[in-house]
């Protein structure tokens, strides 16, 4: 098999920048696209010569060369929406739950939200009583400021 290999590097090459592909798909910050790419460009130097040296070096070449010019494209057209996403507490602003214990005047109270129970105080400073549904407008630390429906 490996006497095989060594007789057809240009299908070596492939399976390096096929094994670089899929490690890519598992991985997503689009470093080891590149050295797929480089080892495409591996394989056609391949078929055209026997020179390991040559072939190296054109896969470092084409590999440095899409670090710098086709990753940040990539990552321009993937990740557009990249600052759009919101996560963790940020996900709760705006999302409506329903008062568990009742937020008193000027006080606190409990409010559920997909099944997570968060300390609540109410914006206005008035009272929210059980079972009223509310929406979540800002966090302040680990208390969420609501207001009714």
């Amino acid at each position: 098999m490996i006497d095989y290999l060594i007789q057809n590097l240009w299908l070596t090459w492939l399976l390096v920048s096929l094994v670089c592909m899929i490690l890519e798909i598992l991985n997503g910050d689009l470093y080891i696209m590149c050295f797929a790419v480089g080892a495409m460009f591996g394989s056609l130097v391949s078929l055209f010569t026997d020179s390991i040296v040559a072939q190296v070096i054109v896969f470092l070449f084409f590999s440095v060369l899409s670090i710098f010019l086709l990753r940040p494209v990539a990552i321009k057209y993937l990740h557009q929406s990249k600052d759009k996403r919101v996560s963790n507490a940020e996900a709760l602003i705006g999302r409506e739950g329903k008062v568990t214990d009742t937020i008193e005047a000027g006080g606190y109270g409990r409010v559920k939200i997909d099944g997570d129970s968060w300390k609540a105080q109410s914006v206005d400073g008035s009272e929210i009583t059980q079972g009223d549904r509310v929406r979540i407008l800002r966090l302040d630390s680990i208390i969420a400021m609501v207001e009714r429906c």
